[in-house]
């Protein structure tokens, strides 16, 4: 299996492109509103996206949804819990920066919804959607299982967890989200995160001062 990642945008979010292989079709995982770099590393590596899998609504996560699927045609998937945190990004834009930098951040015309437990087949990889509300109302996990990875968007991070102070957000929530949904899963499954390096579970299990006697 291939995986990419880039740091975009103002958050430095991560935006993952992943497929079996390099010269073929591709999943992609958050997109920034820096669609031109997405793009090209999706060029760079002769990758045909047909997925886009968002974790949540949050601009910096979701801004460049709708500039890559016009550009590139592909499938956009949210939680439609978290539909109406895509709705005005400009207003987003202000509450979080207090100003609004140039840039196309209008979202696609539709999103197909995902759900819990729901098993996606695409590009020949098999995602399994696990529904973590709690950063967002909507926010998803992706799982491979078969590969032991795991996009935590902004559930889990290395060393700390997502904010819980923007509107919608609830740290009873996302907590129960994680002893439910990412910490039964094994220490040896590679966490992909929204933000900052790559971790595992089991590590954050030992050291995660969130998440440390939890299980």
């Amino acid at each position: 299996m291939f995986i990419d990642r880039l740091e975009l945008w103002l958050a430095a979010t991560n935006t993952y492109v992943v497929a079996p292989e390099k010269d073929g079709p591709a999943v992609v995982v958050d997109a920034p509103p820096d669609p031109d770099r997405l793009v090209s590393l999706l060029e760079t590596h002769r990758l045909h996206p047909v997925a886009l899998l968002v974790t949540h609504g949050h601009i910096d996560h979701a801004g460049g949804a709708g500039a890559l699927v016009a550009r590139t045609a592909v499938t956009a998937y949210i939680h439609p819990d978290d539909d109406y945190l895509t709705y005005h990004p400009v207003q987003q834009l202000r509450r979080l920066f207090g100003y609004v930098p140039p840039g196309a951040y209008e979202p696609p015309d539709r999103f197909q919804p995902l759900k819990d437990g729901l098993a996606l087949d695409l590009a020949g990889l098999g995602f399994r959607i696990l529904a973590t509300p709690g950063h967002t109302p909507g926010h998803c996990c992706f799982y491979l299982p078969d590969e032991g990875i795991l996009f935590s968007g902004d559930q889990l991070f290395a060393g700390s967890i997502g904010r819980t102070d923007l509107p919608g957000g609830d740290h009873d929530t996302l907590m129960r989200s994680m002893d439910e949904q990412v910490l039964p899963l094994d220490d040896g499954v590679s966490v992909l995160p929204g933000h900052g390096p790559s971790t595992t579970i089991g590590r954050e299990r030992r050291t995660n001062p969130f998440l440390v006697g939890r299980r």
